[in-house]
């Protein structure tokens, strides 16, 4: 198990931040094996066959047996959305000793693989050359297999922040954390990361906790070092609305009569806080499509506003969770 102790001081600097660098990094465990989960398998078709001359034997040799991934690869954001070039910017200025050490942390206790043999090298040279060529590599992976699908990503992991953020409001940290994974434990002043293969405990000591939602991440990851300020990526809630084909149909007659499918649908995706953008991506209409449903579902009662943010965040009111919850109920017949 591995936990943060969190004084006062440090909850209160606990933040949000999206990382288009981890997510590239983490993506590539979906890549290496499959099974870790099936709702990014159209993801991974689409890029498998985009890869072309890349080199994937480094880049598969990033993610260790244990799945664990450099922490020189995955330095914590210093600003809420950083550029995927900042933060590389960042991993280039790596010092060798820094590669050589967080490489061999992280593939311990196994060798390093032979894509990697550079960083058992005495000079410096050989590891500064496979820095660059990771960071390089790194950068033609990302255009292929993250970048077009980033806006979309995006959408996912700031509607998570924003629910998050409701979460503190309402509850504080206990029930911040309470259904952020399984794995995870908020206790008398400790967030505990269970089922973690390394062992230590990290005093936060005025640091904080950067929190990162993550689209790939299969469960929470904390830093490998325990030398490294406290962080954690965890999986972001609706990750599985982003590579489907279709919407779901919904078999509601009675409610579609009275809305018409497109508000019926609108209104059985607002169980939670959403904004207009994101209902726009899920049902793949334009955002000015959905505000006109918003507007006549806001004046009819259905639906209640509130702004988050620049974002006005929507969700079904309790006239509107009535309403669907008799229009899907199953109808019983008199025999």
């Amino acid at each position: 198990m591995i936990s943060f102790v969190l004084g006062v001081e440090d909850l209160a600097d606990t933040r949000f931040a999206l990382s288009p660098l981890h997510e590239t990094l983490f993506s590539l465990r979906v890549l290496q094996d499959p099974g870790l989960s099936a709702l990014h398998l159209p993801w991974r078709r689409s890029v498998l066959g985009r890869l072309g001359t890349l080199d994937t034997g480094l880049l598969m040799s990033l993610v260790a047996q244990r799945r664990t991934l450099p922490d020189f690869l995955t330095p914590n954001p210093t600003s809420f959305a950083p550029a995927f070039e900042e933060e590389l910017s960042v991993v280039r200025q790596a010092s060798c000793a820094r590669v050589r050490h967080d490489l061999l942390l992280a593939h311990a206790p196994d060798p390093v693989p032979e894509a990697l043999r550079a960083t058992t090298a005495a000079e410096d040279a050989p590891v500064a050359r496979l820095r660059d060529d990771i960071c390089d590599l790194l950068r033609q992976y990302w255009e292929v297999a993250i970048e077009p699908v980033w806006p979309q990503m995006r959408l996912v992991l700031e509607a998570d922040m924003t629910y998050r953020a409701r979460q503190l409001a309402l509850g504080g940290a206990r029930l911040l954390f309470a259904d952020m994974h399984p794995n995870l434990r908020w206790q008398r002043g400790e967030l505990c990361i269970r089922k973690m293969i390394s062992r230590h405990r990290v005093a936060a000591s005025g640091r904080g906790l950067l929190l990162l939602p993550s689209v790939f991440a299969h469960k929470p990851a904390p830093p490998v070092s325990p030398d490294e300020p406290p962080s954690l990526v965890y999986p972001s809630r609706g990750a599985a609305t982003l590579w489907g084909s279709e919407i779901p149909a919904i078999d509601t007659t009675a409610l579609v009569s009275l809305l018409g499918s497109s508000r019926a649908r609108l209104l059985s995706l607002l169980d939670e806080p959403l904004p207009t953008v994101e209902l726009a991506r899920r049902l793949r209409v334009t955002p000015s499509a959905v505000s006109q449903h918003l507007r006549v579902l806001h004046s009819t009662g259905l639906v209640t506003r509130t702004r988050d943010g620049r974002h006005v965040l929507y969700r079904r009111s309790t006239l509107g969770d009535q309403l669907t919850t008799t229009a899907t109920r199953p109808r019983t017949h008199d025999s």
